[in-house]
């Protein structure tokens, strides 16, 4: 029997194994328009990846996700989607938030985490695109990413990029009149494209093709324009440094992204707020939805 049908078959075993090597799996929220053909284009997802503290027959429990260091709250029964990565091979299935509870950790200290329904059954996720099966297709936020040449001039960016956000939602709100909003970038070199495929602690996880990858050099910084749109008004500045990167199967490039925020502290603040108010968004719509159903 092939390994990855193998492991389909077996995927309680699997899930049990990343429990006791203390890994994790993702979990994202999905949005309205997913159905058996169609993922939504204009609602990017969000991936986080949480480390599996517990599991029994009906239930797993995760950490909570963060930030950037800040909390992530996920209201009672919302619904979730949930991605198992082993190696290459990748499997989605759908899951709800069962409530809040307190998990020890190794150190006995108890730390916040979240029940989520155990899934009766996976699905492996398409060969050509990792985050897609039969039932749920994931639409990953684009990134354009840049290295920067001048590291000094991205502290104009960013405060241009702050701005440029808040006007928007002032003027989406009807708290501001219409103004002139524009993107500042600081000092770059050449776009590239990728895709955000997860958000941790302090970085990000970046796909990017094979054309596409050739042009990272670790000695750089990198300037990150990611969009979360609608939610996010324009996308969101962030200043990047590579940490590593490894190849996958279809030549593609995944990069590790550590945030770089020593020089303008409030823009750490601005970006995880930013982050919170787009899962109080999607969580919020989707709690309409359920309302009404």
């Amino acid at each position: 029997m092939p390994a990855t049908r193998s492991r389909t078959e077996n995927w309680r075993q699997s899930l049990q194994d990343l429990h006791q090597k203390n890994g994790a799996i993702e979990i994202t929220l999905p949005h309205h328009a997913e159905n058996a053909n169609t993922a939504d284009g204009d609602h990017a997802s969000l991936i986080w990846r949480v480390r599996v503290m517990g599991m029994n027959e009906s239930e797993i429990v995760i950490e909570q996700p963060m930030a950037l260091g800040r909390p992530i709250r996920l209201q009672p029964n919302i619904q979730l989607v949930g991605l198992i990565a082993i190696g290459q091979n990748r499997w989605m299935f759908k899951t709800q938030n069962l409530g809040e509870t307190e998990v020890a950790t190794s150190g006995g200290r108890a730390i916040r985490g979240y029940r989520l329904r155990m899934p009766t059954a996976v699905e492996r996720c398409q060969r050509r695109n990792f985050y897609r099966i039969s039932t749920v297709g994931l639409t990953l936020p684009r990134v354009d990413v840049y290295p920067i040449v001048e590291p000094d001039s991205v502290i104009i960016a960013e405060t241009a990029n702050r701005c440029q956000i808040l006007d928007l939602i002032d003027q989406k709100s009807g708290l501001g009149p219409p103004k002139v909003t524009e993107s500042v970038m600081p000092e770059v070199g050449p776009m590239s494209q990728a895709t955000l495929v997860n958000i941790g602690g302090g970085g990000a996880g970046l796909l990017f093709n094979h054309a596409e990858s050739s042009r990272l050099d670790s000695s750089k910084m990198y300037w990150l324009r990611v969009g979360l749109q609608p939610h996010v008004p324009a996308p969101l500045g962030i200043t990047a440094r590579l940490k590593h990167t490894h190849i996958d199967s279809a030549q593609r490039a995944y990069a590790g992204m550590a945030f770089e925020f020593g020089h303008s502290p409030n823009h750490e603040k601005f970006v995880v707020d930013q982050l919170l108010r787009y899962v109080a968004q999607v969580q919020r719509e989707q709690l309409k939805r359920q309302a009404v159903e």
